[in-house]
């Protein structure tokens, strides 16, 4: 058997490059390991903050946030209304108010686009109409989140047969998935908001 032998002179060396190598092993593990807590934050695009979308919809008004607790008899109402179920059973209504009088309440809605996630903002108004639309975070490429005038044809918008995509609401091309989430979480949020005004539960209960 052959045995290699690392003479006096050689040796420093060979442990010069074999420390080498473990630093630069070590770096590369470093690197990764930043990477990939830096990826979830390079991911999560904040375009509004909660109190800068709530102004976009109420200006000049006071907002409440309140806690409400959903009952078995709502949540069957909203998921009646909206053909699928509303979510979790406590909802954060955001209530505006101009001279003491509501004049809307917000919702803000969490959702997976295609394989990352979205939160809009869907504000109501004291008629139970979608007043406003807006986008909070958007982790999906960029390309896919639609321009803003496309949000503004949920203005005015009530719950009906109408609130569908290629309905009243029209496609994007190269953003269907996101179209159709959205227009997905207006009609949650309608449903929600419609199923405890029937129920005559103040969106205030529970805080």
């Amino acid at each position: 058997m052959r045995r290699s032998r690392t003479t006096i002179d050689e040796a420093p060396a060979a442990r010069r490059r074999v420390s080498g190598e473990r630093r630069s092993r070590r770096a590369l593990v470093a690197l990764a390991a930043a990477a990939a807590l830096a990826a979830p934050a390079a991911l999560a695009r904040v375009l509004l903050t909660v109190e800068e979308a709530l102004a976009l919809a109420f200006p000049g008004a006071a907002i409440e946030r309140r806690t409400v607790f959903l009952r078995p008899g709502q949540l069957d109402r909203a998921e009646e209304l909206a053909g699928e179920k509303p979510g979790a059973g406590i909802v954060h209504p955001y209530e505006a108010r101009r001279d003491g009088r509501l004049v809307g309440t917000a919702y803000f809605d969490r959702h997976v686009v295609r394989t990352l996630s979205e939160t809009v903002m869907v504000a109501v108004d004291a008629d139970g109409r979608v007043a406003r639309v807006e986008v909070l975070a958007f982790d999906e490429p960029p390309e896919y989140l639609p321009r803003e005038p496309w949000y503004r044809q949920f203005d005015g918008r009530a719950l009906d047969a109408d609130l569908e995509l290629r309905r009243a609401i029209r496609p994007v091309s190269g953003a269907t998935l996101t179209a159709r989430a959205t227009t997905d979480a207006v009609r949650r949020v309608l449903a929600l908001h419609r199923a405890l005004a029937e129920a005559g539960v103040p969106p205030a209960e529970g805080e």
